[in-house]
């Protein structure tokens, strides 16, 4: 067996591990396994997290224990994020995040992209996503039986009403 056939069996065999930069301070992102969530974070740079699609709805409630641990990211307090700069997917080649906010409540504003749906959050927007989701949720409590649903629907009763003659 000659080397070539060597290297080419071991290169068939090797797992393909896929290294994520940071979209915010471009250091690498370390993945990191919390119960049944895996993202990856940036460890020692931004304080960032990256949430692959349907990652992030596992830990934005204050009652999701894998959220909490997630809240303290060590953080280099000497890297500055530019949060004006459009900031590539880590995941996505060529693919620009989109900011918008997380919310009806315009609180919280993240980046997600719009091809693999993964959400970047910056250092200390979990912490405030799951500060509103309490807010709102001891909102709805003090006022029950109006629902966002009922809402929702009274909006759209009242705009379809408006625009018809």
């Amino acid at each position: 067996m000659t080397n070539v056939e060597v290297l080419t069996g071991a290169i068939r065999q090797a797992k393909v591990i896929i290294v994520m930069q940071c979209p915010a301070c471009f250091n690498q992102l370390s993945p990191i396994q919390i119960g049944k969530v895996a993202v990856d974070v940036c460890q020692g740079g931004c304080g960032g997290i990256w949430f692959d699609a349907f990652e992030l709805q596992q830990v934005d409630d204050q009652e999701e224990a894998a959220g909490e641990k997630m809240l303290h990211v060590q953080r280099d307090p000497a890297v500055q994020v530019d949060l004006t700069r459009k900031r590539a997917c880590p995941k996505c080649e060529g693919v620009k995040l989109q900011k918008h906010f997380f919310s009806a409540k315009r609180q919280v504003e993240v980046d997600q992209c719009p091809n693999c749906n993964g959400y970047w959050l910056d250092a200390g927007e979990l912490a405030r996503i799951r500060a509103e989701r309490e807010q709102t949720a001891k909102a709805g409590q003090a006022r029950p039986g109006l629902s966002s649903d009922t809402i929702r629907y009274l909006y759209r009763l009242r705009t379809e009403g408006a625009s018809s003659p």
